[in-house]
């Protein structure tokens, strides 16, 4: 059984820094893509941000290029995501997910596996 559990969530103020961490289990992480979706309040699930089995590729979405990474390690069957100068508008219960094989990374029905969430509130 696949399990996904997430990490580093929290309140921060504009302009500050979070990271977030994804452990998998159940299964091997290097067989399919990693990413990170959120869901703001009142707002439908979007994807974040997505990476490929071994690190070769990753995509973002363009609300949060240039201020977010996504990293992720097959060894420890990890997946992160680094996010700086945060906005109001990251607020939001970001998801891990993983497993995509194929389709559109942004997709969240391309997706098999979620995690719980973690709460990230950025204030003003």
């Amino acid at each position: 059984q696949v399990q996904l559990v997430e990490s580093g969530g929290g309140s921060v103020q504009v302009g500050g820094s979070l990271r977030l961490s994804c452990a998998a289990s159940g299964y091997t992480s290097s067989s399919g893509s990693m990413g990170w979706f959120r869901q703001g309040p009142g707002k439908e699930r979007e994807g974040v941000a997505a990476i490929l089995p071994f690190g070769d590729n990753t995509y973002y979405a363009d609300s949060v290029k240039g201020r977010f990474t996504i990293s992720r390690d097959n060894a420890k069957n990890t997946v992160s995501l680094q996010m700086n100068s945060l906005k109001t508008d990251d607020t939001g219960l970001y998801y891990c997910a993983s497993g995509r094989q194929a389709g559109f990374w942004w997709n969240k029905s391309n997706w098999p596996y979620w995690g719980q969430g973690t709460q990230v509130t950025v204030s003003s």
